[in-house]
């Protein structure tokens, strides 16, 4: 018999390869018991047998099913909760903390891609490049040696909406850039970049990059009155929830020509085929893809094994979530 604990991995099967690969999935190995092979989308699977009952550990990731009172009552050795995803709002219920067990998300290592599709669209943005590729793509010509007036990211002011987790990287991104930042969030404290409030932000910025979590306070948090505070040539970046942003009131904007906007959230999302964001010159729309994708879930999967060892060796969770971190989280 072995000594490790016992886990369950609970989570759409498509997504383990990429989130543990080989070299990640044998560290788990090394740290609990569980088979890589069973990895399950319901907690009634019955390949699953009496295992439950036994489990300490639950890996969990997208598509996982819900962890409710019944489930929990199935696994009452359960001892931590590891999150190889962003958010744990959708499938974990407040008696999972009630019962004492720990929570981590990797929600910070999700959050790093984010950060450097934020930072590469605030520095095209300030260098003028989607418009003078669609200028380009329009007149097929352009003089060599021409200096551009109006743009570079010399001294340029970028506003940043939110210092969340996302929000923070971002500004620690931009540090090495000589811009000028700014920052709205009512609810921090702790930054050493100047907090202004949102009129301030907006009519000072050139560039503004959304970083808030979706919740009540900040639906639509940009309307059509706050836009219009935006100065001529501005540019919106949104990378956090499309609900932050009055859809219509945007694209009124955008139709102006007065804004430009690079969107990889929208509302709805998806956009409608119709939609005048697929057209729009000023409009550089991206199907949600800033998260993480493709080589960069490993990351996810790293930070579980990472957090799993810090829990195992009775060490503080570098990445914990909190029952009040969900009503501030994404």
């Amino acid at each position: 018999m072995s000594d490790r604990p016992t886990a369950v991995v609970a989570m759409s099967a498509e997504h383990w390869p990429s989130l543990f690969p080989d070299l990640v999935h044998r560290r788990l190995g090394e740290l609990v018991e569980f088979d890589p092979a069973l990895v399950v989308d319901r907690l009634d699977d019955p390949r699953l047998g009496a295992r439950l009952a036994d489990t300490e550990i639950l890996v969990t990731g997208w598509g996982c099913p819900a962890i409710d009172g019944p489930a929990l009552d199935a696994m009452p050795k359960l001892r931590a909760v590891l999150h190889a995803a962003g958010s744990v709002k959708g499938h974990l219920c407040p008696e999972v903390w009630e019962r004492g067990i720990a929570v981590s998300s990797a929600a910070a290592a999700n959050a790093v891609p984010v950060a450097e599709y934020a930072l590469a669209a605030i520095l095209l943005a300030g260098k003028g490049a989607f418009g003078f590729r669609e200028r380009y793509r329009r007149e097929r010509f352009f003089e060599l040696g021409f200096i551009h007036p109006g743009v570079g990211n010399y001294r340029r002011s970028v506003g940043i909406i939110g210092a969340s987790r996302i929000g923070r990287q971002v500004i620690d991104l931009l540090r090495p850039f000589d811009v000028d930042l700014r920052v709205y969030d009512p609810y921090a404290a702790d930054l050493d970049v100047p907090l202004v409030d949102l009129r301030t932000l907006l009519t000072s910025s050139d560039v503004v990059s959304v970083h808030a979590p979706s919740t009540a306070e900040t639906y639509r948090m940009l309307g059509r009155a706050e836009l219009a505070l935006m100065p001529d040539g501005a540019t919106l970046v949104n990378t956090a929830r499309g609900q932050l942003v009055d859809t219509d009131a945007l694209i009124e904007e955008l139709r102006s020509g007065r804004l430009s906007a690079v969107l990889d959230v929208t509302d709805p999302e998806p956009l409608p085929p119709e939609s005048p964001l697929f057209h729009l010159p000023n409009a550089f729309v991206t199907p949600h893809v800033a998260g993480s994708h493709g080589n960069e879930l490993a990351r996810l999967g790293a930070c579980v094994a990472d957090e799993l060892a810090r829990f195992l060796a009775g060490e503080p969770l570098r990445h914990p979530v909190a029952l009040a971190d969900l009503d501030r989280g994404a």
